[in-house]
C-alpha cells in the first residue's frame, strides 16, 4: 500500500484511566505498545443493516463503474510516482519503489499469458491460471481445517478460497466494496435459498444478495485471514498489494475490534511468478500486512515472518479525502474524539478516484 493511503494504528496516547460502557458502546483501555510505542483503542458501535429492496443490476453496474474508475485513478498515481524514479528521494519514496514492483508483475503475467479475466490484470489483485488449484492447497492447510471464521478478500483469484469457506459450513466474512457502504458481511450456507446459490454468494453480488452486514459491535473472531497480493516474498512474508490500501484497512479494524491478533494467520494465494525477492523490508510501513503462508499452484510456503503486524488504526496516516469516503471510520473517530475529548490528528491530504453512493 502507498505512504499516501492507508497506515493504520491509533496515533495518540491514551489517558490511564478505563472507560468502559455496557452491549452497544465502547470500552477504552491500552495495550501493548505498537511499534511506534503507540496505543490503541477498542469499541463497539452499531451494527448497519439495509433492509431495502435489492437491485442486483444496478449494483452490479455500479461496482463494475466504480470499479474502472479507481483503476483508471491508481493508473494516473503509478505514472506520477514513478515518472522520476531516477532521483535519490524517489528511489526511498514507498509509492514510488511500490508501483515499480506491481507493474512488473502485472507485466510479467500478462507477456506469459498466465493472466485470468478480468483482463488486463493492472491495477487489479490479478487473477492467474491455476487460482483454483492454489485454493485447492490453501483448502488443505491444517490452519483452514480448523478455521471456523474466515475473512476472504472479495478478488476474482479466491473466488474459490470464498466458495470452499461456505462449502464447508465456515463463516465467511467478506468486506464490502471498498468499504464504500458500510464495513463487513457475513455470509453463511444456512442463509442461502438453495445449494445453488451458493456460487452466487461468492461474489459481490451474491454478498451483498444474501450477506447479513456487520458494524463494529459484532462479536466476532476471526480465525483465518485471506489476503490478495500483486507480489509477496516467500523469503521474508513482505507482500504488495495493489495500491489502494483497503486490505491494511480491514485488517485494522478488526484488529481494533478484537477479532484478531498477532497470532491470527495471514494467508496469500498467488501464481508462482509473482514469488520476489526485492521488496526491501527496511522501507515497508508501519501499516504494510505481511503473510505467514502462500499458496500457490505448485507449493506452500510457510514464511515464518519476522515483520511485525499492524496494530490497529493509525490516525495520523488517514487522509481526510479518505475518511469522507468510509463512513464507519467516521463514526469510530467522532465516537473515540467524544469520550476521550481529545482531538484526534488527520493525515495528509491525497488524491481519491469518486466512491459510491448507493442506492437505498
Amino acid at each position: 500500500m502507498d505512504s499516501n493511503m492507508i497506515r493504520l494504528s491509533a496515533p495518540f496516547t491514551l489517558k490511564h484511566t478505563v472507560l468502559s460502557k455496557s452491549r452497544n458502546s465502547y470500552s477504552l483501555h491500552s495495550l501493548p505498545a505498537s511499534r511506534n510505542s503507540k496505543r490503541l483503542i477498542s469499541f463497539k458501535l452499531g451494527s448497519i443493516r439495509n433492509d431495502a429492496a435489492f437491485d442486483e443490476a444496478a449494483f452490479e453496474a455500479e461496482r463494475l463503474s466504480l470499479d474502472a474508475k479507481a483503476r483508471e485513478a491508481m493508473a494516473e498515481a503509478s505514472k506520477s510516482e514513478t515518472s522520476s524514479t531516477s532521483t535519490s528521494q524517489n528511489e526511498d519514496d514507498p509509492k514510488a519503489w511500490k508501483w515499480v514492483i506491481r507493474k512488473r508483475i502485472w507485466d510479467l503475467m500478462e507477456a506469459r499469458n498466465v493472466a485470468q479475466n478480468p483482463r488486463p490484470v493492472h491495477h487489479r489483485i490479478p487473477n492467474f491460471v491455476g487460482a483454483s488449484m492454489a485454493a485447492q492447497k490453501l483448502g488443505g492447510l491444517e490452519e483452514f481445517r480448523v478455521a471456523k471464521c474466515v475473512k476472504v478478500n472479495p478478488d476474482s483469484p479466491q473466488k474459490q478460497v470464498r466458495f470452499l469457506t461456505l462449502s464447508g459450513g465456515r463463516k465467511l466474512l467478506t468486506p464490502q466494496p471498498r468499504l464504500r457502504t458500510g464495513f463487513f458481511s457475513v455470509v453463511e450456507s444456512h442463509m442461502l435459498p438453495t445449494q445453488s446459490s451458493m456460487n452466487e454468494a461468492c461474489t459481490s453480488v451474491g454478498v451483498a444478495k444474501y450477506g447479513r452486514p456487520i458494524g463494529l459491535d459484532e462479536k466476532i473472531k476471526v480465525d483465518l485471514i485471506i489476503i490478495g497480493s500483486v507480489a509477496v516474498d516467500p523469503t521474508t512474508g513482505a507482500r504488495l498489494g495493489k495500491g489502494e490500501g483497503f486490505a491494511e484497512l480491514e485488517y485494522g479494524m478488526l484488529r481494533c475490534m478484537g477479532a484478531i491478533d498477532d497470532s491470527t494467520p495471514v494467508v496469500t494465494s498467488v501464481h508462482d511468478c509473482q514469488l520476489v525477492d526485492d521488496i526491501p523490508v527496511e522501507k515497508l510501513l508501519i501499516h504494510d500486512v505481511p503473510v505467514d503462508i502462500i499458496c500457490t499452484p505448485t507449493q506452500v510456503i510457510y514464511t515464518s515472518t519476522s515483520i511485525p503486524k499492524p496494530q490497529g488504526i493509525y490516525w495520523d496516516k488517514l487522509s481526510p479525502e479518505k475518511l469522507g469516503q468510509i463512513r464507519v471510520l467516521r463514526e469510530l473517530k467522532s465516537r473515540i474524539e467524544r469520550e476521550t475529548g481529545e482531538k484526534l490528528p488527520c493525515g495528509p491530504s491525497e488524491k481519491l478516484p469518486p466512491t459510491a453512493r448507493r442506492r437505498r
